[in-house]
């Protein structure tokens, strides 16, 4: 006899995850969220492959795709409280000590890299040094002599451009906080490209952002970009139109036009959409 059971409703839900931050608009991690009814802004107690880390809810409990492997996420330890707040205030000290001797050393070693900050674990075991550098740099002396001094372990970590301007903040040519550090989680791919999509001039003065890398606003409206202009004739193009043929010199893509030089007479003038009647290759008649 056929069983009414639905195998959907007697399988197990799926546990519910939460994603947190380490710092302000960084990069978010997904944790096992368990029992706990978490508020976004809520600090919690999280394990990470450095050790304990108190971290900042920045997405609420909810269910995980289905895609997602969560045999490999860690759960969330507790919430934070006052003694693990205590512990925070006490490792902002240790890090502005281990800071200062940091960079007594690099200057002492005459090393060629920037120290960038310096974070510790929870349990303060642990101190990892950021910098930048151009190239390679022998640290091995540097390490062992912070290693003893402070007498934790300790990991030097080297970041790129891009992260250091997310640590240092600042304001962009357009007058706000730069997005980096207030709230672009993650970097992407920018290219020339995208800037001459837009027909920006190629001015790497105008084009980097304080970081020395292509402004990361290049990446925003360039797939606008590239969607306007695919109902537009490309420049150097002829076409053939209401307002006589010719050679597309420039396209205005806000305003769906191009203009065009025509052959009778070599006059400009601008061509709508609806204007075009099709394109042809140059010394072609039109069908």
């Amino acid at each position: 006899m056929a069983s009414d059971i639905d195998p959907f409703q007697t399988s197990q839900p799926l546990p519910k995850i939460v994603a947190v931050s380490f710092q302000h608009a960084g990069h978010l991690y997904n944790y096992l969220a368990g029992e706990l009814e978490l508020r976004r802004g809520e600090l919690v107690l999280v394990e990470t492959e450095n050790g304990p880390q108190v971290a900042t809810v920045e997405i609420e409990p909810h269910e995980p795709a289905l895609t997602l492997e969560l045999a490999a996420l860690r759960p969330v330890t507790r919430r934070v409280d006052r003694g693990d707040l205590a512990l925070e205030e006490e490792n902002l000290e240790r890090e502005g000590r281990a800071r200062r001797l940091c960079l007594e050393r690099v200057h002492e070693r005459s090393l060629p890299m920037k120290l960038v900050r310096v974070g510790y674990t929870l349990d303060g075991r642990k101190a990892t040094f950021y910098f930048t550098a151009e190239n390679r740099v022998d640290f091995r002396d540097l390490v062992r002599d912070l290693a003893s001094t402070l007498r934790v372990r300790v990991e030097m970590k080297q970041i790129g451009a891009r992260d250091e301007t997310k640590v240092t903040g600042g304001l962009g040519p357009c007058g706000r906080e730069l997005c980096c550090s207030s709230w672009l989680r993650d970097f992407e791919a920018v290219t020339v490209k995208m800037a001459r999509e837009q027909g920006l001039a190629l001015n790497p003065s105008r084009l980097a952002g304080m970081c020395g890398r292509l402004k990361c606003c290049l990446k925003y409206e360039y797939a606008t970009y590239v969607e306007l202009r695919k109902g537009l004739p490309a420049a150097g193009k002829r076409v053939q139109s209401v307002k006589g043929n010719g050679k597309v010199l420039r396209q205005n893509i806000f305003k769906q036009t191009v203009l065009v030089q025509r052959d009778d007479d070599g006059g400009v003038v601008e061509v709508t959409l609806e204007d075009l009647v099709t394109t042809r290759p140059p010394g072609r008649p039109a069908s």
